[in-house]
C-alpha cells in the first residue's frame, strides 16, 4: 500500500486530483488505473480528471491529463491554470512558466489566484456542419483548441439537454473514431456568451471546460463576429476570458483567463 500525496484543486467548478509525479509517485504505466481510482466520486477523492506533474527537457514541467474514465486528454484549460498554480506554490516553476502538453507548449502567468494561459492556436475551423440527431437537425461548428470541440448555438441553454444530445454529438459518426466534446452556446449580449459542454472522457456534463470556452469564444468571433475579449459565462457561474487577434477565419495569440484554487491536501491510500 503507497501513499500518495496529492492536492484536490478546482478552476471554474472543473475539479482534479493533481500530484508532483516528477520521481515518479506513480509510475506512468499505472497512471490511467490510478486516475480511475482516485477520481472515483465514491470510492476515491473524486474529480474530473487526474493532473500528473512530470519533468520536462523543454519546459518547466510537463503537464498529463488523465481524465476520469482513464483516458488521456490532450489538452484541458481548466487543468492547465491548476497545474500552473500547483507549479508556482510547490516552486517548480515561476510565476511566468511553460509547460509540455500533447497538444504542444503552453505558456502561463499566475497572478495571484488568477491564470492567464496562452493557448495552441485553434485548428480546424469547419462551420455549419449539418448533423441528424434523434431530436432534429443541428447546426454545428468545430474547431480544435487543443482538443475537438462541435460547438452549437441555442436559443434557451437552460432548458438544453446537455447530456442527451451532448453525447449524440461526442459519438457521432461524423467526429469518429476519437469523437468530439459538445459545446452549446446561448448569446447573452455584446461579446458575451454563455456556455455548457458535454465533456469527452469526462462522459457528462462538467461545470466548466477551458478549452470548450475557449472554442465557443472562436466560433462566436467566426460565425457572429464577436470582438476580443469575449467573456463567458459557465455553467459553474464562472466569468472566463477568451482574447485572440482574428484574420479572417485565422485565429492567433489566443489566451484563457480564470481563476484556480486549491480545495484540501491528501494522502491516498494506493495498492
Amino acid at each position: 500500500m503507497n501513499n500518495i500525496a496529492f492536492v484536490k484543486m478546482v478552476a471554474s467548478g472543473n475539479d482534479f486530483v493533481v500530484i508532483d509525479n516528477r520521481k515518479p509517485a506513480v509510475p506512468v504505466a499505472r497512471l490511467r488505473a490510478f486516475a480511475r481510482a482516485i477520481c472515483d466520486r465514491n470510492y476515491g477523492a473524486g474529480g474530473d480528471g487526474l493532473i500528473a506533474l512530470e519533468r520536462s527537457k523543454k519546459s518547466d514541467f510537463r503537464m498529463r491529463i488523465i481524465n476520469s474514465d482513464g483516458s488521456e486528454a490532450e489538452m484541458c484549460g481548466n487543468g492547465a491554470r491548476c497545474a500552473a498554480l500547483f507549479a508556482v506554490k510547490n516552486k517548480m516553476a515561476g510565476k511566468k512558466m511553460s509547460f509540455e502538453t500533447l497538444a504542444g507548449i503552453i505558456e502561463a502567468e499566475v497572478k495571484g489566484a488568477i491564470v492567464k494561459l496562452k493557448m495552441s492556436d485553434p485548428g480546424g475551423l469547419k462551420l455549419g456542419i449539418s448533423l441528424v440527431l434523434s431530436d432534429g437537425r443541428y447546426n454545428v461548428n468545430f474547431v480544435n483548441t487543443g482538443v475537438p470541440h462541435a460547438v452549437i448555438f441555442v436559443e434557451h441553454l437552460e432548458g438544453q439537454d446537455v447530456r442527451t444530445t451532448g453525447k449524440e454529438v461526442r459519438y457521432h459518426s461524423t467526429f469518429a473514431p476519437r469523437g468530439t466534446n459538445a459545446d452549446f452556446v446561448e448569446v447573452a449580449g455584446k461579446n458575451l456568451i454563455k456556455v455548457r459542454t458535454y465533456e469527452r472522457g469526462v462522459e457528462d456534463e462538467t461545470l466548466a471546460c477551458g478549452t470548450g470556452v475557449t472554442a465557443s469564444a472562436i466560433i462566436s468571433a467566426a460565425v457572429k463576429d464577436f470582438k476580443s475579449p469575449v467573456t463567458c459565462l459557465t455553467k459553474g457561474g464562472d466569468r472566463l476570458k477568451i482574447y485572440f487577434k482574428k484574420k479572417g477565419n485565422d485565429f492567433t495569440d489566443v489566451y484563457l483567463e480564470g481563476g484556480a484554487r486549491e480545495v484540501f491536501l491528501g494522502s491516498y491510500l494506493y495498492k
